[in-house]
């Protein structure tokens, strides 16, 4: 892994030499990171719902929140209201633990890892990571684990643009793809 700044005032030093700012508080930081996981099969059985709370609160170290359906899908069994998936918002100390245990824990144990892609970027300066399992995650026992269940995870920034959010996630260490 690449030297990156151990403390938020090097970063910010570090980023504003690289983005030809003057004044600090232009800047661009990390404002939060969501995690979030679909869980469809609840439907089925309400215990999995119990099960992916409970993994995705060691994870983060947050109690999860219950996302529902907004309106009815006959096709999928699905009616308004209906929980089906989780979510956690991160700010301050706990963003940062997670993201610092996501980029220099879980994202090398991932099989063939070349670095996360820059197409997860939304144009107004945020990124989303697709991970495909939570057992990349060292804190999951994997006994515990009753089916792999994919996470997005959202970092959300200040940054205008997508360019500034890059260099951001660089300065804090996350590992981009050579394109």
């Amino acid at each position: 892994m690449k030297n990156v700044p151990s403390t938020t005032k090097e970063v910010t030093e570090a980023l504003a030499k690289a983005l030809h700012v003057k004044n600090r508080m232009e800047v661009p930081r990390l404002r939060k990171i969501v995690v979030s996981c679909g869980v469809g099969e609840a439907l089925a059985d309400g215990k999995v719902m119990g099960k992916a709370a409970h993994q995705l609160a060691i994870i983060t170290g947050q109690k999860p929140q219950e996302t529902r359906a907004k309106r009815a899908i006959s096709t999928f069994k699905l009616r308004a209201g209906d929980p089906i998936g989780l979510k956690v918002t991160l700010r301050g100390k706990r963003m940062y633990d997670f993201f610092h245990k996501l980029v220099a824990i879980a994202l090398p144990r991932v099989r063939d890892f070349r670095g996360v892609a820059l197409s997860g970027f939304d144009g107004k300066g945020n990124y989303t990571l697709g991970l495909t399992e939570q057992v990349i995650f060292p804190d999951l026992d994997y006994g515990d684990v009753d089916k792999a269940r994919g996470l997005a995870v959202t970092c959300v920034t200040t940054a205008e643009s997508d360019d500034q959010a890059r260099k951001l996630l660089e300065q804090l260490g996350m590992p981009f793809a050579k394109s």
